[in-house]
């Protein structure tokens, strides 16, 4: 019973940070500038769809099955990384490094088949450098892929601390930051498997 009380005093004060942190706060404008970014870059892509010069449009270069694995690995990654956060909110240090080291290897994956992606684009001549539409599609894509590489970076930093110390109230605040930027990135992804590959396949 007294460990109960404990655990629900621990979570409410997590909770209570999470909400009145400055820091926090201070994150969630950061993700709002950075939602705004990508509004431009969805902007832009729309914009330049068509723009093809004479190449390959969107609907003879992308492969919508493709497109469709990298999407199911980023959600998986993004229901592993909300049991990793649940695993911290209950002080369980053994499972947020089990979840997060899944959460890990599915953004790592992620991250190997679009930059396998990139590759046979540039191999078969479909660069940037193409056309108007393929340096718009470039851009997006490869600034998401920028961020899931920073993503994976803090996972990576954050599971060393975790493994050499205990699971703190300020790793856990990280933590929570963490999921919060993870579950972005998938929203995003959401958006581009929609605008750039469902509706480019059409």
């Amino acid at each position: 019973m007294t460990t109960t009380i404990a655990l629900v005093k621990q979570k409410k004060t997590l909770l209570e940070t999470f909400v009145n942190d400055k820091v926090v706060f201070g994150f969630w404008v950061y993700l709002m500038t950075d939602l705004l970014m990508f509004g431009v870059l969805f902007a832009t892509y729309s914009v330049l769809h068509g723009n093809i010069y004479n190449g390959p449009g969107s609907n003879e270069l992308f492969n919508l099955p493709f497109a469709l694995l990298e999407t199911m690995i980023l959600l998986t990654s993004s229901f592993t990384c909300g049991l990793a956060l649940l695993a911290a909110s209950k002080g369980v240090k053994k499972y947020v490094l089990i979840w997060f080291s899944i959460t890990f290897l599915l953004g790592l994956a992620f991250l190997g088949l679009e930059l396998s992606e990139f590759t046979k684009l540039v191999s078969e001549g479909n660069s940037w450098r193409r056309s108007a539409f393929l340096s718009s599609f470039f851009t997006l894509v490869g600034t998401h892929g920028m961020h899931i590489t920073v993503g994976l970076l803090w996972m990576g930093i954050c599971m060393i601390k975790l493994w050499s110390k205990d699971l703190t109230e300020n790793l856990t605040r990280k933590l929570m930051l963490l999921s919060l930027f993870w579950h972005f990135l998938d929203i995003i992804w959401i958006f581009i498997f929609t605008i750039v590959y469902l509706l480019g396949a059409l």
